[in-house]
C-alpha cells in the first residue's frame, strides 16, 4: 500500500508531492539545505496544457497543486515540506523525499521539446 493511503493524502496532494520529489532532483532549481532537506527555489509554470518538471513534461492538470496554497498547507502540516515563500520556494523535508507516492513513473515522462 502506498504511503499516500496511510497518510490520507488526497490525489492532488499525492501528485504534488510526487512532482516536488522530481523537482528535488533538478540541480537547476534545487539544492541540499545541509539539514537533510532540499530547497526548491523555483516552481515551474504551465504553458499550454503541460508543465516541464526537470527534463520531464506533465499535464498542467496534474501539476495544479504546485500553485495551490491549501495543498502546500496540508503537505507542511504533515511534515513533507516547509513553506519558505508561497508559491515560489519551499524545502522538501527528508520525510517528503522518502515518502512513496506510487505516482512518480506515471506522472513523469520525457519532454517532447
Amino acid at each position: 500500500m502506498p504511503e499516500a493511503e496511510k497518510m490520507k493524502l488526497n490525489p492532488l496532494q499525492t501528485r504534488t508531492l510526487a512532482l516536488l520529489q522530481e523537482l528535488a532532483n533538478d540541480p537547476d532549481v534545487a539544492a541540499p539545505t545541509g539539514t537533510g532537506g532540499i530547497a526548491i527555489a523555483h516552481m515551474p509554470h504551465a504553458h499550454g496544457d503541460h508543465v516541464h518538471v526537470g527534463r520531464a513534461s506533465v499535464s498542467a492538470r496534474d501539476a495544479s497543486g504546485l500553485g495551490n496554497k491549501a495543498v502546500w498547507q496540508v503537505l507542511e502540516r504533515k511534515g513533507m515540506i516547509e513553506v519558505v515563500e508561497f508559491p515560489h520556494r519551499l524545502i522538501l523535508t527528508a520525510a517528503g523525499q522518502k515518502y512513496e507516492t506510487g505516482l512518480a513513473e506515471r506522472l513523469a515522462g520525457p519532454s517532447d521539446h
